[in-house]
């Protein structure tokens, strides 16, 4: 397994820009490089919501000199094979763990065909995200690196470089129920 502060050559799966945005500069920081990411959210419950999140991916990647890949966005595959009687899950149960699953998979994957040293994910930037949960999820397709980017203030430091770029910022992870449970949350 790499270690931190190895000199890698690593694939970043980015939920969203905002999250991701202090996730690159924090890899930097333990002496990673050769950082490419990689959007790939087909648990995204529309195609227009998945579009304007990966242009913002697209705006960090540019802003820190980075490369980015998109995957083919495919909602009903993911609602076929991961939401498919997991419906009434709220949200940190068992769809989100499916989901984590399903998404590092295919970060898992084109990581090993791409001849990458590690992969790992900014899902963990986010507070409302359970990081053993996504850790658990890892694919060992390829070799996955354990980064906790909430910790050193990741997620406050998500928020002002976001705010930075002005990146769009969601209100919610990206399917319909983790939206339907959001807007029950606020009140809409």
């Amino acid at each position: 397994m790499p270690e931190k502060g190895d000199r890698l050559k690593t694939l970043l799966h980015v939920c969203c820009g905002p999250c991701a945005s202090s996730c690159i500069p924090r890899l930097r920081e333990e002496g990673i490089d050769g950082i490419t990411l990689l959007f790939a959210n087909s648990n995204i419950d529309t195609r227009e919501e998945f579009e304007k999140r990966k242009a913002a991916a697209e705006v960090l990647a540019k802003a820190e000199g980075v490369k980015i890949e998109t995957l083919e966005y495919d909602h009903g595959d993911w609602l076929e094979k991961v939401a498919k009687g997991f419906e009434n899950e709220p949200e940190k149960g068992r769809r989100c763990e499916r989901c984590f699953r399903y998404n590092l998979a295919k970060a898992a994957e084109y990581a090993a065909r791409n001849g990458f040293d590690a992969y790992t994910t900014s899902l963990t930037v986010s507070p409302h995200k359970v990081t053993g949960m996504i850790f658990a999820a890892a694919s060992a397709a390829a070799p996955f690196l354990e980064m906790d980017f909430k910790k050193k203030e990741g997620f406050k430091k998500s928020v002002g470089r976001a705010a930075e770029l002005g990146l769009y910022r969601q209100a919610y992870c990206g399917c319909e129920f983790s939206k339907a449970e959001s807007e029950r949350r606020s009140g809409k």
